[in-house]
């Protein structure tokens, strides 16, 4: 019995105890919340991981700091333990514990499974598993060679992950225009704002475009910067000529400036990220001096740009990734893409 109740406080129970103000929602949705929430908590903590300001508040204002590193061999500033080699081990830990439920998920049909009950319940286990494969990434050997390793499949998992966001965002935008634009069929004002809402985001993509054409570039040199900025700018151009292109409206109606409108600013963002993580260039001036060029004043020794990235960066995974747990998944993602939407009866439920 009490093996029962230990196994109802590390189940569903436990979610029902602390959330019965909250709507009732399906069991597929909850789980896909709780799972992005852990992934939340651990992108959190990463973050608190990467920032300087935190490595050295702790070094200030942590007694024996310096000791305590030593004795843990983690370095005389704790390197290990905090900054980019901490991030990749946590984040090692955390890609693990979700492939290993991916591999534990393969082929389930039903909910009422052994496997289903354990993929849908047990919160409080798996965030002990969770914490514990975290943790123990730091205790992996040689972690030069896992370093170097890990920075290849991260380049990968990330390339594919900004294709995931575009797929997110493009359905996300057809059903909001789609939505508005069956509104406007009603009321003329769901027309007016989505011509509204479509011109700010032009507005924010092309004063993207303009301030970093003034930061990142300059009349000699910066020719990188000036390649990524006119190329991905050109694209968004071609994209949005694309979308309203007759014989795009005739096979896929539901297509328009919006869409094209919400990809040009991730566009912008994707640049933006691109351009702050470069290294800059250094030339020598005419007073024999080296002088620091395409980057922007107020970014040197601050990292300022690099915050903004990060934060903005944030803030749309977050959000795709809230969109993606609230919302059908995989099959409705390909029907919306090919323009085949359920029904508004099928929609309101």
């Amino acid at each position: 019995c009490f093996a029962f109740q230990l196994a109802c406080c590390c189940g569903t129970a436990a979610c029902f105890l602390c959330c019965k103000c909250c709507p009732k929602i399906k069991q597929s949705t909850s789980t896909r919340f709780m799972y992005a929430l852990y992934f939340i908590l651990v992108t959190i903590i990463c973050c608190v991981m990467m920032s300087t300001t935190v490595a050295n508040k702790m070094k200030t204002h942590i007694p024996f700091y310096k000791q305590l590193c030593q004795s843990i061999q983690a370095g005389e500033m704790c390197e290990k333990l905090v900054g980019y080699s901490a991030v990749y081990k946590v984040c090692f830990g955390m890609a693990s514990f979700f492939f290993l439920f991916f591999l534990f998920t393969i082929k389930i049909n039903s909910s009422k499974g052994c496997r289903a009950y354990i993929h849908n319940g047990f919160w409080l286990v798996k965030l002990i598993v969770l914490t514990a494969m975290c943790s123990g990434a730091f205790f992996i050997p040689d972690q030069d060679t896992f370093l170097n390793a890990w920075r290849y499949v991260g380049a990968t998992g990330g390339c594919l992950f900004i294709v995931i966001q575009l797929i997110l965002l493009v359905e996300f935008a057809h059903k909001w225009n789609k939505n508005w634009t069956a509104g406007a069929k009603h009321k003329r004002m769901w027309s007016c704002l989505l011509a509204l809402v479509t011109l700010m985001l032009y507005s924010i993509a092309a004063a993207g475009l303009v301030l970093m054409t003034v930061f990142y570039t300059r009349s000699k040199g910066c020719m990188d910067n000036k390649v990524l900025i006119g190329v991905n700018g050109g694209l968004c151009l071609f994209v949005s000529l694309v979308a309203i292109s007759p014989c795009v409206q005739n096979r896929q109606p539901h297509s328009g400036l919006l869409q094209s409108g919400v990809i040009s600013c991730y566009v912008m963002y994707l640049t933006f990220s691109a351009l702050s993580s470069k290294p800059p260039e250094t030339i020598l001036e005419e007073n024999n001096q080296n002088s620091t060029i395409c980057v922007p004043e107020f970014s040197q020794d601050l990292h300022r740009d690099e915050n903004l990235v990060t934060g903005l960066g944030t803030t749309i995974l977050f959000g795709c990734l809230l969109y993606s747990c609230l919302t059908s998944t995989t099959r409705s993602s390909s029907e919306a893409l090919r323009g085949i939407y359920t029904t508004a009866e099928t929609e309101v439920s």
